[in-house]
Order: C-alpha cells, then structure tokens, then sequence
C-alpha cells in the first residue's frame, strides 16, 4: 500500500496524532504557535499522506516530485510533525523543537539541512514568491510537477504577496496552488481589527487568479477541493484555494482566539488538550 495514499479515516487518525505532537512541541519548551498550527492539521496531513507526489529521500532539487512551500513558518510544529511521520527525519527529533543546536528551530530554516526544508521562512510575505520561482524553473525543465504554497491571511498585509500575485499571473504560472489560511486571526487579534481583508475571493480574482474556498477542517470538503484545484492547473492560471479554518481547531479552550497565536498550554492545559485531540479522530 503506497503509504503517501491514505483514505480518509487513516487521515483523520494521522491529523489526531499530528495535533498531539504539536502540543507536545511547544509544551516542552514553554514557545511555538499551537493555534495556526492545529488549524492547518488537516491541510498539511490532507498535502502529505494524500496529495503530494514527494520523496522523503530528500534532496534540494525536488526535481520530479511535487513541492511545498510554508510561508507563514511560524506554524511550523505541525510542518515538522507531518514530515517527520511521512519518513523525513526520526520522530524522536521532534522532541528537539525549539532547544539549542536543534534542527527543529522555531522558523524552518535551511542551514541546519533539515529534510523537506527548502527555504528559510517566517519573514511573512515571501513564500510566495519562492513558490512562484519553483514553479517557473519545473516548466523551464520540462517537469509536469506541481508546486504549493501556503500562507495565513495576515500574511497577505504584506505587499511582496501581491507582487507575486501580479507577476504569476502575467507569466501564466499555471502549475501554481497556492492556499490562504483564512482564520480571521493575527497576532495582534481579528484580521477585520487589525487590518480588514476586505473581500478577499474578488481580489485574487481582481489579480488574474483562478479562486476556490473550502472549508480546511473536514477532509471531505478539503480533499476534493485539492483533486479540483490540480485539475485546473495547466489551463494558463496560478491558482488560489481560500481555506476557512479555526484557529486551534480540535482544542475547545483555543479555538477561534487569536491569544493561543503564540502561547504555549501549562502543564494542566496540555493534559486536556490531548484528550480533545486524540478525540477528534472521530470527530468529523
């Protein structure tokens, strides 16, 4: 059984085991972002066990292969725990997020040649750009793969988004998904108090992009919105897919809260999120 092809129970026990190492991960070191990182589980696990074509024989070419990209790297504990439960490093390194002389560093980065990394990321606002460039150089070498990005919807204040948006439109950089995190949160609170999105679907539209919105909690909407997306490619467009989630999603006490951005549980809350999140195994 090819292991990369999950049905759709197996998804949901690997997004249940996903949640309870990020919450683990940054419970041991008092730092990390457990709320956008448990919101995006599903999306990362559906990328992983599902939909990528990869290779966890990792090298920095990727040629052959489909290719992800992490723009918003401050969740990174759900990236490094879906890479490592698909075979990219030992599953013990997570217990090393965030401590000194980690590979695990609390941004992805490149110069300590972790698996699955290819570019450093948490300055907000560049990964799109970095995919856009991947994308051109596999039509450059003739590789039929395709390359994903993923992003938060704070994220998009940022004006190098848009350039990139502009720029892949007007070369047709149509083996292209990229995927917005739309959760209404940011650092500092409700993206609608900090900086209003404003209808998000007409400006990617506005900006040349072929748009679709799921909701990126239930596998059965995300997944055929992902076979969608693919069978769009080709066809002249960089495309968007617009994904609602929750914030902390699975985790009662952080769901919908812009406070657990980047705070860590105490000891008494990490045992109560873990039976909520290996509940959600089954809960869909």
């Amino acid at each position: 059984m090819n292991p990369f092809n999950k049905n759709t129970d197996e998804l949901m026990q690997m997004a249940s085991q996903v949640r309870r190492d990020i919450l683990r991960m940054v419970h041991a070191v008092n730092s990390g972002h457990p709320g956008g990182s448990l919101g995006c589980t599903e999306y990362l696990v559906a990328l992983y066990f599902k939909v990528l074509d990869h290779n966890p024989d990792f090298d920095m070419d990727g040629k052959n292969e489909d290719l992800f990209f992490l723009s918003n790297g401050h969740i990174s504990p759900v990236w490094y725990s879906v890479l490592a439960r698909s075979g990219y490093f030992d599953v013990k390194e997570l217990a090393t997020f965030r401590k000194l002389n980690s590979r695990l560093q609390g941004h992805p980065a490149t110069h300590e040649h972790l698996p699955g990394i290819r570019i450093a990321s948490g300055s907000l606002g560049q990964g799109l750009s970095a995919a856009t460039g991947a994308a051109q150089a596999k039509k450059l070498n003739n590789d039929d793969k395709l390359v994903y990005v993923l992003m938060g919807d704070g994220e998009i204040e940022e004006g190098q988004v848009w350039e990139a948006a502009m720029y892949a439109h007007h070369h047709k950089v149509d083996n292209l998904i990229a995927t917005i995190d739309v959760n209404g949160q940011q650092i500092d609170g409700p993206t609608d108090a900090v900086m209003s999105l404003g209808n998000i679907r007409a400006k990617w539209e506005a900006f040349g992009w072929k748009v679709l919105e799921t909701q990126g909690n239930n596998f059965d909407e995300l997944l055929p919105t992902l076979e969608e997306a693919k069978s769009l490619t080709g066809k002249g467009q960089p495309i968007m897919i617009l994904m609602h989630t929750e914030m902390g999603y699975g985790i009662d006490f952080m769901m919908g809260s812009h406070k657990w951005h980047g705070v860590a549980p105490n000891d008494a809350q990490l045992q109560q999120a873990l039976l909520q999140a290996a509940e959600t195994a089954g809960d869909y």
